[in-house]
């Protein structure tokens, strides 16, 4: 099976870093998307006060509880950070968008136990996977 698809079948809770509540951007699509397909979908941004219905935090560290997945729609030169925050909370998996790519970053969450998803659409391998198994 796939390893994408596993991780996808397990996880609940996705906090999604860097969701717009703008509808025309790419994060908010992905969003809505995972919030129909059953996932708990956490916004973090600290621009933003609610996306979605949902309650935005302005960091990973301010959201309480636990993160399954941590889906990240930032530049590169924003990754680490975000990176250490996934570790702290004790995060599963850091999933970076398509066009995300933080080589040194995948290795130190890889290094802290995280399965690391590097420049992939989170919402376009969701609906391949879904419709392949």
């Amino acid at each position: 099976m796939n390893r994408n698809w596993e991780l996808l079948q397990t996880a609940r809770t996705i906090a999604i870093v860097g969701l717009s509540g703008k509808r025309y951007r790419p994060s908010y699509g992905v969003a809505e998307y995972l919030k129909r397909e059953g996932y708990r979908v956490i916004p973090v941004n600290p621009e933003e006060t609610e996306v979605l219905g949902e309650k935005c935090y302005p960091d990973l560290d301010s959201v309480p509880g636990e993160i399954d997945v941590v889906d990240i729609f930032r530049r590169p030169e924003f990754v680490p950070e975000i990176v250490e925050a996934a570790i702290r909370k004790g995060a599963k998996v850091v999933w970076m968008q398509e066009g995300v790519i933080h080589e040194e970053a995948a290795r130190r969450a890889r290094e802290a136990g995280l399965t690391v998803v590097m420049d992939r659409c989170i919402l376009k391998d969701h609906r391949r996977l879904a419709h392949a198994s």
